[in-house]
């Protein structure tokens, strides 16, 4: 499957970010600390995504893969009533 320039160039400032959160000594609360600077470009990719595409970005980028996990993990515990939204 080829992806497209716009999915691996904004999946790689994904990965690049993650990796440098990493580098720094940053861990998964450093990440979702940071996660909103990024939020745009992630819904950007997930718009102009297949799953078997999204699928594909994850396996070549372990830092998008780890930032679309964090996020998958917040939005279950937030639909746990395990972490609080502020009104």
């Amino acid at each position: 499957m080829a992806l497209a320039a716009e999915q691996i160039h904004l999946a790689s400032l994904i990965y690049n970010h993650v990796r440098n959160v990493l580098e720094d000594g940053g861990g998964d609360v450093a990440l979702l600390r940071s996660m909103s600077d990024y939020m745009g470009v992630f819904k950007r990719i997930m718009d102009t995504s297949t799953r078997n595409e999204m699928d594909a970005l994850c396996a070549r980028y372990s830092g998008f893969y780890r930032f679309g996990k964090l996020l998958e993990q917040l939005a279950e515990r937030i639909a746990e009533g395990r972490v609080e939204i502020p009104r």
